[in-house]
């Protein structure tokens, strides 16, 4: 990895279990008032450049220091949407991407950082951190996997797993899974405030 890296916010998907648009959710005490795709654009705009935010058609956000992507075809899964940012960060001189979901408050730089950097010594298309899991939203991808990703796509795939399947993947064990917590209930917001 030589060039810029961009920073991929996907923030279309609909929550069953929050009941409610992630993206635009605020918790009294948290994220400095801000909505949770603030609070992450913010975080991730500490390290990307530029930052895309890939969010459903009609979605509403709020004004962003970021570009707003629409994902036009909806309830498809996160792969096209991962496959519209990387090929925005592309177009826009980006070799490689930050890519994750918009429902991680717990995003560090340093982690940013520590991904970054593996993708520099590797040379692997993607890198994933492992906390118990492999967390794909929540990795460093190279831009050009934009092209295999429609290719997946077309043949009907909608997983990121199946372009981790496809492609040079390192992994990255945390000790600590705390950056790749996710809010995905009302109860992790109780949690939390």
């Amino acid at each position: 990895m030589t060039g810029r890296l961009a920073g991929v916010v996907l923030a279309g998907g609909e929550s069953r279990r929050m009941g409610r648009d992630k993206a635009t959710l605020t918790v009294a005490g948290l994220f400095d008032g801000r909505t949770l795709v603030e609070h992450v654009v913010s975080m991730i705009g500490q390290r990307c450049d530029p930052v895309f935010v890939v969010a459903a058609a009609g979605q509403s956000l709020p004004d962003l220091p970021a570009q707003v992507l629409r994902d036009e075809v909806p309830g498809q899964g996160p792969l096209p949407a991962l496959g519209l940012g990387l090929g925005a960060a592309a177009g826009a001189g980006a070799d490689h991407a930050f890519v994750c979901a918009v429902d991680m408050p717990n995003l560090t730089s340093e982690l940013i950082d520590r991904l970054t950097e593996s993708a520099r010594a590797s040379g692997a298309d993607v890198v994933v951190p492992v906390a118990g899991r492999d967390h794909y939203l929540a990795a460093v991808y190279r831009t050009a996997l934009a092209g295999t990703i429609a290719g997946l796509v077309a043949a009907g795939e909608r997983r990121v797993g199946a372009l981790i399947d496809a492609v040079e993947v390192q992994r990255i064990e945390l000790a600590d899974a705390g950056p790749l917590t996710n809010l995905n209930s009302p109860d992790d917001i109780a949690g939390r405030a």
